[in-house]
């Protein structure tokens, strides 16, 4: 089946209905970084949608990557559920989704073991092991990241910071990335930036995104050039100040 822009958007509308399209102010989820890859066939599209941030339920900095796609490299297998009746009620309520999550931050004493939120000062996180030392309080605010409190600094915040200057090890590398994309399809278009829709709103899902009707006008066609933005960007944390409220 040759894939249309219709039929691209309509998918990711499905996604949107049913809360699996990201969130970038997901109330569990302290926004640090984003980036979007998106990948085609012949036949076949698929998009990852990468958002590397903090939960305190996780308890660990990690990065949600979120698959979309008309074939996706499943993860999920029917012995994963308790019947196979569970596993088909999965497959039929995602068929154009999955997730899958990195985590590219080291476990370590830099992580405040009493409350699990704050950062020990004078400490070293590892990521992807390299070696970076947490940053100064005075390092914060060169970055433009406000500390939320006087004296401690949250996982969030650090987060924010090795963002800014460490982002290619924060985010997915290309193996994690392409777990689960067909190993036919070839990248054709990457965004750093891009206007992205506010889907807790009903009405703006990604139908009605230009963001997204000129990506999946790129995938239906194959030229990248037709992705030509005239909205602002939008990803930056700070755009998106409801995240991790809840």
């Amino acid at each position: 089946m040759a894939w249309t822009q219709s039929d691209i958007l309509n998918a990711l509308d499905n996604c949107c209905d049913s809360f699996t399209f990201p969130m970038l102010d997901n109330g569990y989820v302290y926004l640090a970084a984003t980036r979007l890859s998106a990948f085609r066939s012949p036949e076949d599209w698929h998009i990852a949608i990468e958002v590397f941030g903090f939960s305190p339920r996780a308890g660990i900095p990690d990065v949600n990557v979120y698959h979309f796609g008309s074939s996706i490299l499943r993860k999920k297998r029917p012995e994963d559920f308790v019947t196979s009746g569970a596993f088909d009620n999965y497959m039929a309520n995602n068929p154009f989704n999955e997730s899958d999550f990195v985590y590219p931050i080291e476990e370590g004493d830099w992580l405040d073991e009493e409350f699990g939120e704050t950062v020990r000062p004078g400490t070293s996180i590892v990521i992807r092991d390299k070696k970076i030392s947490v940053p100064t309080r005075d390092e914060y605010r060169t970055l433009g990241i406000p500390l939320e409190d006087s004296t401690d600094v949250f996982v969030y915040e650090l987060c924010r910071a090795i963002a800014a200057t460490h982002r290619d090890l924060v985010l997915a590398n290309e193996g994690e990335l392409r777990s689960l994309v067909p190993k036919d399809m070839e990248l054709i278009l990457r965004l750093d930036e891009w206007n992205h829709p506010d889907v807790v709103d009903p009405v703006r899902k990604a139908s009605n995104s230009e963001t997204f009707q000129q990506i999946a006008s790129v995938l239906e066609s194959g030229d990248a050039s037709k992705y030509r933005p005239s909205l602002e960007s939008n990803i930056h944390w700070s755009n998106w100040p409801e995240g991790g409220q809840l």
